[in-house]
């Protein structure tokens, strides 16, 4: 057997393992799962706008009180995902809500650990690899450039690193080079990811030349500005026209990250919404969403979609460079939605970089997360 053929059968063998054991888990506590649920859910009545309970009605077919549920269940498993990671320590293997956000899953390598995760409100998953080792696997492919290699995330629920790849020959190549065991990886044939860029239509235009989305309104001390995508600007690069003009890029990174920020004018007014292309949406926090949790973006090529959230700490290899830490959405975007905002319900989650497909097709997308941006720059995040 050649070791591409033994990278498959290794990798789907790992996959059927995680999987039978996350079947065979025992249920979550559902008495303190709803107990939070409920507390969640009434802090959100009078809080959220008909608008959003609308628009996760039509994305998910809910009812307005299905949609209420879900955003409660999504509330509780953000709080968890600051909590349970340091609880477990070593034995993490990640959190997600499932699919019908009825329940929250925390994975776990250590049996003993089932107890605390339960009194949590979750429901236990035994797999076989730790969250630490899957990232220390990733971490080492980082360094490598080869063509064809477009990039790697974790794929929490069946407890394997994914291997973005145009062949199944490329990832084997990646895999053996990183010096990986294949136990830990799976093999995903993808398209070659692209920056979300310079096309029509406009929200604010960069030396006179190319065009990108506001992300969030920030203010470091008194300057006002908003974070936006690193690849849209270098720092100096001057926003000479659009809604957000005129403005100067203080701080940029990409690649390695794909953030920015942007300082405008004193007199300019900065908003604690984001632009839904149908009214708006209030920002109130930038607490993290958990994966399969709703999600939204705005960009001004075309205009609000949504989906969930697929993936932290994705790295994307693309033809521009390597950039770490995205976060994977099955939401779709294009060119000139670069910079724009991602937001779960009223908290800000980051700010687009690229992916692939389109809004005609669906597609892949990868924001950047914004917590970066305001440690590293000093920012403040506007809200509500």
């Amino acid at each position: 057997m050649n070791r591409q053929r033994a990278l498959a059968v290794t990798a789907a063998g790992a996959v059927v393992t995680a999987l039978s054991l996350a079947a065979g888990a025992a249920p979550a506590s559902a008495e303190i799962l709803d107990a939070k649920a409920a507390d969640a859910r009434a802090d959100l009545l009078g809080n959220v706008s008909p608008a959003l309970i609308d628009e996760l009605s039509d994305t998910f077919g809910l009812t307005e009180s299905e949609a209420y549920d879900r955003l409660a269940v999504e509330a509780v498993a953000s709080d968890l995902l600051t909590e349970v990671p340091d609880s477990l320590d070593a034995s993490y293997g990640g959190l997600w809500v499932a699919e019908g956000a009825d329940e929250i899953l925390v994975a776990t390598t250590d049996r003993a650990e089932f107890n605390e995760v339960r009194a949590e409100g979750a429901t236990p998953v035994l797999v076989e690899h730790a969250l630490a080792d899957l990232e220390a696997a990733g971490t080492s492919l980082d360094a490598l450039a080869l063509d064809g290699l477009y990039g790697h995330y974790i794929d929490v629920e069946r407890n394997t690193l994914v291997v973005e790849a145009a062949d199944e020959a490329v990832a084997a190549e990646a895999v053996d080079a990183a010096g990986i065991d294949p136990s830990l990886v799976s093999v995903t044939a993808a398209e070659a990811p692209e920056l979300y860029f310079v096309r029509g239509g406009d929200s604010y235009i960069i030396e006179n030349s190319w065009r990108c989305s506001v992300g969030f309104s920030v203010r470091q001390g008194s300057t006002p500005g908003f974070v936006t995508a690193g690849h849209c600007g270098s720092a100096g690069d001057q926003v000479t026209s659009g809604e957000a003009a005129p403005g100067t890029f203080r701080n940029s990174v990409f690649p390695g990250s794909d953030r920015a920020w942007v300082a405008v004018g004193s007199s300019e007014p900065l908003y604690d919404e984001v632009n839904m292309y149908s009214g708006s949406r209030d920002v109130a926090n930038a607490n993290q969403a958990a994966v399969g949790s709703s999600i939204c973006r705005s960009g001004s090529t075309t205009g609000w979609h949504c989906g969930t959230v697929g993936a932290f700490n994705q790295t994307v290899n693309y033809a521009e460079g390597t950039v770490t830490g995205l976060t994977r959405t099955n939401v779709c975007a294009e060119p000139g939605d670069s910079g724009g905002s991602f937001i779960t319900g009223n908290s800000a989650q980051g700010m687009t970089s690229g992916g692939s497909g389109n809004c005609s097709s669906g597609g892949t997308t990868y924001f950047q997360p914004i917590g970066p941006a305001l440690s590293a720059w000093g920012l403040t995040l506007v809200t509500t």
